[in-house]
């Protein structure tokens, strides 16, 4: 894969907004807890790991959820938690990818079903290997909901984004549309 220099810029600007948005909304205290989990919260760094993907491709997008694995952990200093948030917006990207290369058509609903799909799947298999099999299995269907609705605020931000700068910087976007 060659990489040019706006796909580069592009990616390090966006995994440098998924730092931005991680800190701001930790230290603001803005990170809204899901009420039935409150150790899981809903934020917006997955919007700019999305966006990277739907802009410059597969790549930028796993570079991006190592930038969240490794700002999280060097700001909280929790292993666990970093990975599993990596972990869910990586599986997004992932499932996103696998539609939008295989899905002949309807490539943006199915993105987004295949990604929160992917991201519902492997987080509960992330969760059989952080809490006990009953808890995991207890939890699973709070934790779906959860990463439902996270990788809903991811893709759909993303693709929001996305379509505003498809409309206004065609030539950024048009060598990635084909």
């Amino acid at each position: 894969m060659k990489i040019n220099t706006t796909t580069l810029a592009g990616t390090a600007i966006l995994a440098t907004l998924v730092v931005v948005f991680d800190y701001a909304m930790k230290f603001s205290r803005l990170k809204i807890p899901f009420p039935w989990l409150p150790f899981l919260k809903f934020d917006f760094t997955g919007i700019p790991i999305v966006l990277s993907l739907l802009l410059f491709g597969f790549i930028p997008g796993i570079f991006t959820s190592i930038i969240a694995l490794v700002a999280i952990l060097a700001r909280s200093g929790d292993f666990i938690g970093s990975t599993m948030k990596a972990l869910a917006e990586l599986s997004t990207v992932v499932g996103m990818v696998l539609a939008l290369k295989y899905v002949p058509k309807f490539k943006k609903s199915m993105s987004f079903v295949l990604g929160i799909s992917t991201r519902c799947l492997v987080m509960f298999f992330s969760n059989l290997m952080v809490f006990s099999y009953e808890a995991a299995l207890g939890m699973s269907p709070l934790t779906a909901a959860f990463n439902a609705i996270q990788g809903s605020i991811s893709i759909l931000g993303g693709y929001f984004i996305y379509e505003a700068i498809k409309s206004r910087i065609p030539s950024l976007v048009q060598k990635n549309d084909e």
